[in-house]
């Protein structure tokens, strides 16, 4: 009988799961609880940074997907070192987690 399979830390972040067909998938967070890291088991990865104000402010996949992203004294998305806005920003992170067998996790957080 196949089943998933779910585990999460003291603070109720999602850390690891296992589809009914074996694919696993691993998630770190930072002391904010920022999701920061993501990685499966058939060599996805995935890893985002944000600033003081809990921002995400870079993203980087392993398939060579990287993004910058800086805010203005507004606190509006501002121009990124790779021209980009805020929805290709997250288009681009929900492509590249679709392809994944765990991104129905995935794609709640974006």
């Amino acid at each position: 009988m196949n089943r998933e399979i779910t585990e999460y830390d003291d603070k109720g972040n999602l850390i690891y799961y296992k589809d009914s067909d074996g694919t696993e998938c691993w998630y770190k967070y930072d002391k904010k609880g920022n999701y920061v890291y993501f990685k499966d088991s058939i060599g996805n990865e995935a890893w985002r940074e944000y600033d003081e104000n809990n921002r995400k402010i870079h993203y980087k996949n392993s398939d060579g997907g990287e993004y910058w992203c800086k805010f203005d004294e507004n606190n509006r998305i501002d121009i990124t070192e790779q021209e980009f806005n805020e929805i290709e920003f997250r288009k681009e992170e929900k492509e590249y987690l679709s392809r994944t067998k765990c991104s129905r996790f995935e794609l709640m957080e974006i």
